[in-house]
């Protein structure tokens, strides 16, 4: 690609990934080029073979947003995107493909591609960069792929459901519960709480997709009712103990709609 000077990331991401031809090489990348070109990359329609080499303790930075590791699992899920890791990567924001090498520059908002065509250089680098591949270690994601997360919510649950999850993650930013946002176990436990769902089915389709254990939900739904965000009710059942159907606890969260529950209680919780 040609060098560019002061385009949004997003939209250099996106020339990259157009331009490709064979695998792309992402070498040494900062968490903020991984979480823009896992964002791009979910978005454009065919997206070429992408291996990610990284620091392991970026890669885990940022994929620590759930909304980040969900795309990601997407990403792989779909045979698009590899992720591994070496403790100091050889280069820092570098795109390498058979055809050109380009050192992406970032500075705020704006960001740079600068790239050269040189064969020789450029069969050089690719040969090089795809030796350090081979010797890296392999990257395992923990989250599920985000569209699984979203079909299942819906089919376990229901549609509304769904619709409501959708509506919380498009108003988010990030998803880390780190207090930059609500992570997926609080994100869940909120929409289950505005249909009214009961407890043990959320848990449930959360341990059964991989988003966190029954543990965790019931852990992070005793926290909520702490803090006055939601309550339950004991729904009886024909045998057993009664389950506990959840609702909302505060009445700013009865009255918020999906795509403002997120931030109302972020308020509640501050």
């Amino acid at each position: 690609m040609p060098t560019i000077i002061d385009q949004p990331l997003d939209e250099l991401l996106e020339s990259l990934l157009a331009d490709a031809t064979g695998p792309l090489y992402v070498i040494g990348p900062s968490a903020t080029v991984i979480e823009e070109l896992v964002e791009v990359g979910t978005d454009v329609e065919d997206p070429p073979v992408i291996r990610l080499l990284a620091a392991e303790s970026t890669l885990k930075d940022a994929v620590d947003d759930f909304l980040v590791a969900g795309r990601a699992a997407d990403l792989v899920a779909e045979d698009c995107l590899t992720l591994r890791t070496v403790d100091s990567p050889p280069g820092a924001d570098i795109v390498a493909s058979e055809a050109d090498v380009t050192a992406l520059v970032v500075a705020g908002e704006s960001a740079a591609a600068l790239s050269t065509d040189d064969d020789g250089f450029v069969e050089h680098a690719e040969g090089f960069y795809a030796d350090a591949w081979a010797d890296a270690e392999a990257f395992s994601l923990r989250t599920p792929p985000l569209s699984r997360v979203r079909s299942t919510l819906g089919e376990d649950l229901s549609p509304e459901v769904e619709r409501d999850f959708d509506a919380v993650l498009s108003s988010l930013e990030t998803a880390r519960g780190n207090g930059d946002g609500l992570d997926e176990v609080t994100i869940s436990l909120l929409v289950a709480a505005k249909n009214e769902a009961l407890l043990y089915d959320i848990s449930k389709w959360g341990e059964d997709v991989g988003i966190a254990s029954k543990a965790t939900f019931s852990r992070t739904k005793t926290e909520l009712e702490d803090l006055g965000l939601i309550d339950t009710e004991k729904v009886p059942i024909d045998v057993g103990r009664p389950r506990l159907r959840l609702k909302f606890g505060h009445e700013k969260l009865a009255g918020a709609s999906a795509e403002d529950l997120a931030g109302v209680a972020r308020s509640l919780m501050s």
